[in-house]
């Protein structure tokens, strides 16, 4: 089979360009180790995040205050063009102090392109969704625990007696060209500080 692209005659050429695509979008959302952050880099920017999300919602700071944990992922860059990713580093805070690191992946694929960078923090709720993050060797989300995203804007008429759920997500800090923040597929794992 030949096919024709640009005026020349290439055989198999379109699962070479997707190739292509999966294997620049891996390198520029894989972490580079020579640049990771430090546990102390983690920590300052977790604080700062989470101090952030409460100044502009009372309904994150209230469910902080109930929270059994709080899994902080202050900077996620997410990047692609058909096919996509995203990485990023966080801690697991348990009475404001952290107890332990964790990243978050997730890869795509469909109509996207572009760069976008932001932040998310999950409060735990219950003892056994802590446990569930605890105890799992990589943790997938929309397997679980079930979660609730709350918009920030939206998030002042929830209240402790509205709020049910086991874990509550956040987003925050949205800059960027790229539409759409989801983490239905996204992998969660403790890593080494």
């Amino acid at each position: 089979m030949t096919t024709t692209y640009w005026g020349h005659p290439h055989k198999c050429a379109m699962p070479l360009i997707f190739l292509s695509l999966v294997f620049y979008s891996g390198i520029s959302i894989s972490p580079n180790p020579a640049v990771a952050a430090s546990a102390a880099e983690i920590n300052q920017d977790v604080q700062v995040a989470l101090k952030d999300l409460y100044s502009k919602s009372t309904s994150a700071r209230t469910l902080g205050q109930k929270a059994k944990g709080i899994l902080v992922f202050p900077s996620i860059v997410k990047g692609g063009f058909i096919v996509g990713g995203q990485y990023g580093e966080g801690a697991l805070l348990r009475g404001g102090k952290t107890v332990g690191y964790y990243n978050t992946v997730q890869a795509s694929y469909g109509l996207q392109a572009g760069l976008q960078k932001y932040g998310y923090a999950l409060f735990l709720m219950t003892d056994s969704a802590l446990n569930y993050i605890n105890k799992s060797d990589g943790w997938e989300i929309g397997v679980g625990p079930t979660i609730v995203v709350i918009d920030t804007g939206a998030s002042a008429s929830a209240t402790t007696t509205t709020l049910q759920s086991e874990i509550y997500a956040f987003f925050f800090d949205q800059k960027g060209l790229m539409a759409g923040i989801g983490l239905q597929g996204t992998k969660i794992t403790k890593i080494e500080k």
